[in-house]
């Protein structure tokens, strides 16, 4: 499962770069202009489909998933807004294979057996040293088979967001993962993981309630916030504390005791082997009071009280916005009147449609605010973002999942090992000195097959062609063939979103000295240097 290949055509290597200074940028028109008042337009109101460009359309695609082909792109720019939006959300009308169940094994951590159980405590009795010293190797050896199909859990993720023709599923599946924080390195179990991953699939774009009456059952989640030890008498609280803090309500709208009392609530919810398990006589069946609703509440009666508080609607609009719309500031004061009208129309709609996802998905896709110059190119790429989009829009190959998964860690994201309940703080978070240096790397490493230590056994075969990318802006620009300028300023609007001069000429002074031999700018090897340079300028960093 280590390998991944595509069936590509191209050059044996690119071209040399050019050495050219980047030009200082000079200052924007746009900057120097008079202000002049503006005609309010409400934020969440749709574009009209005569409005929506190639430019909204490739916005689209890397907001609602990891980014398009020219092809893609223009397909999505001709249909326009809402039927481009309607075919992303439904996903279910688009064929691609479910998750088997049995993909993954699920008996390398299995709980020992009463006979086992029963053999083990016989030895330790008898000080049996030999035995019990057994019985750690087979422990030790099962832990080690687990860490090996957490990484094959981890590459068969990689792979399906790479190939799947749902990309808004696995975009939310992601979402998701980050939202309920679940880490392998608390409770080493893959198949429990695999396990989750699949229910954040399943309601990638479903309801968020429901969703949260899963969670509370969910084996990986009850292990990592330590409630599969909550009974009667000695309540946990980390999984009821963490419910409202970080999956719903957000800080400052509950109480601690709102907290004791749920996690009374969820006294006994625990699992066996692969299972939910409700132990009745675990459980506390007192009458509690949460978030203002009283009576003989279980875990059901906790996340129904959860669900019916506004703060918890607003909460997740603004999770959402955030990441597929733009950062927001800490506090609500803070925010502008139209971006506050905006979330708040969200967290309406959420609640009134009884948190069925598609409604606020929708609004927010076809709304002016994600088209906004404010909110295009705007928002960093998380590490994954930046993987998978790079193979998906350019057509690189993938050429070795472990790799790619090596990288995305080495930028601060490591599938299924989150760093912590709060998952990842993404945003600027995600760029530094060292990160930089490996994106950079990692997109020179999917291009041309170079590593910075040596390069790829497999390169020579799985060669990168760009070509077909110039075929595929041809079939709408077909000057990009013969005009050098058009060319370069048409990948560029497709790789980063933007053509202006001051990214533009250190790419045609590069241009220039790699054709001066007379050879064409479409040679794939000068094609490769471009899109080299362009994935290595901090515009492609945005979405």
């Amino acid at each position: 499962m280590r390998r991944h290949t595509t069936s590509t055509e191209p050059p044996e290597e690119a071209a040399p770069l050019s050495t050219a200074p980047v030009p200082e940028p000079t200052t924007d028109p746009k900057s120097i202009r008079p202000k002049m008042a503006r005609t309010r337009v409400d934020p969440a109101s749709p574009i009209e489909d005569a409005e929506f460009t190639t430019g909204h359309a490739r916005h689209l695609l890397w907001r609602a998933g990891f980014g398009g082909t020219p092809e893609q792109i223009q397909t999505l720019a001709a249909w326009g807004a809402a039927k481009s939006v309607d075919y992303l959300l439904d996903v279910d009308a688009v064929p691609f294979e479910g998750v088997s169940t049995d993909l993954f094994k699920n008996d390398i951590m299995r709980p020992p057996t009463a006979e086992e159980r029963l053999a083990q405590r016989n030895a330790a009795r008898a000080q049996d040293e030999e035995s019990l010293a057994r019985y750690r190797v087979m422990r030790q050896q099962a832990e080690r088979s687990d860490r090996l199909q957490i990484r094959e859990v981890q590459e068969w993720w990689l792979a399906r967001m790479i190939q799947t023709p749902r990309p808004l599923e696995e975009k939310m599946a992601l979402f998701w993962h980050g939202h309920f924080a679940t880490s392998y390195r608390t409770i080493e179990n893959s198949y429990h993981m695999f396990r989750q991953n699949q229910l954040f699939r399943a309601n990638a774009l479903g309801n968020y309630g429901k969703m949260l009456y899963e969670i509370i059952r969910d084996p990986a989640m009850l292990a990592y916030l330590d409630n599969n030890d909550s009974r009667k008498g000695k309540p946990n609280e980390n999984l009821a504390r963490e419910l409202m803090e970080l999956f719903s309500l957000g800080v400052g709208n509950y109480t601690e005791n709102d907290i004791k009392e749920g996690a009374r609530a969820l006294t006994g919810y625990t699992f066996y082997d692969d299972q939910f398990v409700f132990r009745r006589e675990d459980h506390d069946s007192g009458r509690k009071n949460i978030l203002g609703r009283s009576g003989t509440l279980d875990g059901d009666g906790f996340v129904t009280a959860i669900l019916e508080k506004r703060a918890t609607s607003k909460f997740m609009a603004k999770k959402l916005y955030r990441y597929l719309v733009a950062d927001l500031p800490d506090r609500d004061k803070d925010m502008d009147a139209e971006t506050r009208e905006f979330v708040d129309d969200i967290a309406t709609l959420l609640i009134s449609k009884r948190y069925e996802l598609k409604p606020s998905l929708r609004r927010i896709f076809l709304s002016r605010r994600f088209y906004a110059d404010s909110v295009m190119g705007q928002q960093i790429k998380s590490p994954v973002q930046l993987v998978v989009g790079a193979v998906r829009s350019l057509r690189t190959p993938v050429r070795d999942l472990g790799t790619l998964l090596d990288a995305a860690d080495l930028m601060g994201q490591s599938i299924l090992f989150p760093p912590s309940v709060k998952g990842w703080d993404g945003g600027r978070t995600w760029i530094n000195t060292s990160t930089l240096f490996v994106r950079q790397n990692v997109l020179t490493y999917l291009l041309t097959g170079r590593k910075p230590q040596g390069r790829d056994a497999g390169a020579a075969i799985e060669r990168y062609n760009p070509s077909v990318l110039v075929t595929e802006l041809a079939e709408r620009e077909p000057g990009v063939r013969t005009d050098t300028d058009a060319l370069l300023r048409a990948l560029a609007r497709f790789v980063v979103g933007r053509d202006s001069d001051s990214l533009l000429n250190p790419i045609r002074a590069y241009v220039a000295g790699a054709t001066s031999d007379g050879a064409s700018p479409t040679d794939p090897r000068i094609l490769t240097g471009v899109l080299l340079l362009l994935t290595a300028s901090p515009e492609y960093q945005l979405n």
